[in-house]
């Protein structure tokens, strides 16, 4: 009898055992699964139709505004132009490619001179917003003259 008391507290043992080790292999399962989903989580870049051409005039300092024209293109190219109002026709472009931030929220313009032109736009629902040269939103009363809106072409 004492032979089975003990194989009977072995088997109970081990089960037990098993027991907490799958749960605990649970708990670390639903930990991978949970830190995935808050690295593919939405962002302008995954849940935004973001390509396309946005228009808008910003600001300037000695004209009416700028006509600014940005369009992206899913293979991560772009181009811009300008054409400042009031001072003749002539339109200044560049093209090249742009790269997104760590959040999936903010593209950086590449081969661009950013003390001449804003090089970063935080990307939303049909509208780019310009961000200032440290990357921030513009704020103030004119913040809603720095937003291009999607066109259609």
């Amino acid at each position: 009898m004492k032979k089975l008391i003990s194989i009977l507290s072995i088997f109970c043992l081990i089960f037990g055992l098993n027991a907490c080790k799958s749960r605990g292999n649970q708990q670390a399962d639903t930990v991978i699964e949970f830190e995935f989903q808050l690295a593919t989580g939405d962002n302008s870049r995954t849940s935004v139709d973001w390509d396309g051409t946005y228009f808008g005039v910003v600001p300037c300092a000695d004209c009416p505004g700028i006509e600014t024209r940005i369009t992206l293109n899913k293979d991560y190219t772009y181009h811009i132009s300008w054409k400042y109002q009031d001072r003749g026709d002539e339109t200044f472009e560049n093209s090249g490619t742009f790269r997104w931030d760590d959040t999936g929220g903010i593209i950086t313009l590449e081969n661009l001179d950013r003390d001449f032109f804003p090089t970063q736009f935080r990307v939303g629902e049909n509208r780019l917003f310009q961000l200032d040269r440290e990357g921030n939103r513009i704020t103030g009363d004119l913040a809603d003259k720095y937003i291009l809106s999607k066109i259609e072409q």
